[in-house]
């Protein structure tokens, strides 16, 4: 993938996309193959290095106790309060603060269960964006959210896609529209 480059990898269920991510960031290791980022094997890379690297926004985004702040801040733990803001701003505008019954300070509870979904996956984009990786990774981030939250995560998506290398795992084509290769995957191979 080159450098900026937004790749979709679509495919039927079980066809291997979440797999192919999870090799990326090295949550499976891989017996055979190579995977290369800039020429060089992934196996040879500092683990905690590369990962900070990658900015990835799975379908169910995992956050923490705490507040909004604090969920957003996890991407790069010494942010000032500015920076986090300035993140969350970068998402719609920073109307989806607004929203919140306390903005920033909003307490989004175990699991972020205080938040609707839609909430929570701007929450995990404003964190990809405070932490400014090179690689984006969206795995199916949209695929259980109704159409207005889809549209305000969209254009989140676009903020954080902007000069980054991005792979986009999605059903919906409003989600790949905007890539600029497509591949279909199928039982684990590109067709």
């Amino acid at each position: 993938i080159p450098g900026g480059q937004k790749l979709a990898v679509v495919g039927h269920t079980g066809a291997g996309k979440s797999s192919l991510i999870k090799l990326i960031t090295r949550f499976y290791e891989f017996q055979s193959g190579d995977l290369l980022v800039d020429d060089r094997d992934i196996r040879c890379l500092d683990l905690s290095q590369y990962r900070r690297q990658i900015g990835l926004v799975p379908q169910a985004p995992f956050l923490f106790s705490g507040t909004v702040a604090d969920n957003i801040r996890y991407g790069r733990p010494e942010a000032t309060i500015e920076e986090v803001l300035a993140a969350a701003r970068q998402l719609g505008g920073g109307e989806w603060i607004a929203d919140l019954p306390h903005g920033m300070d909003t307490d989004v509870g175990e699991r972020g269960a205080r938040l609707s979904l839609g909430q929570r996956q701007l929450v995990a984009l404003a964190r990809v964006l405070l932490q400014d990786p090179s690689v984006f990774i969206l795995d199916e981030a949209t695929a259980s959210i109704d159409p207005f939250t889809e549209t305000q995560v969209q254009d989140g998506l676009d903020t954080v896609m902007n000069g980054r290398t991005s792979i986009i795992i999605a059903h919906r084509l409003s989600t790949v529209r905007s890539a600029d290769r497509i591949i279909v995957l199928k039982q684990g191979r590109i067709i």
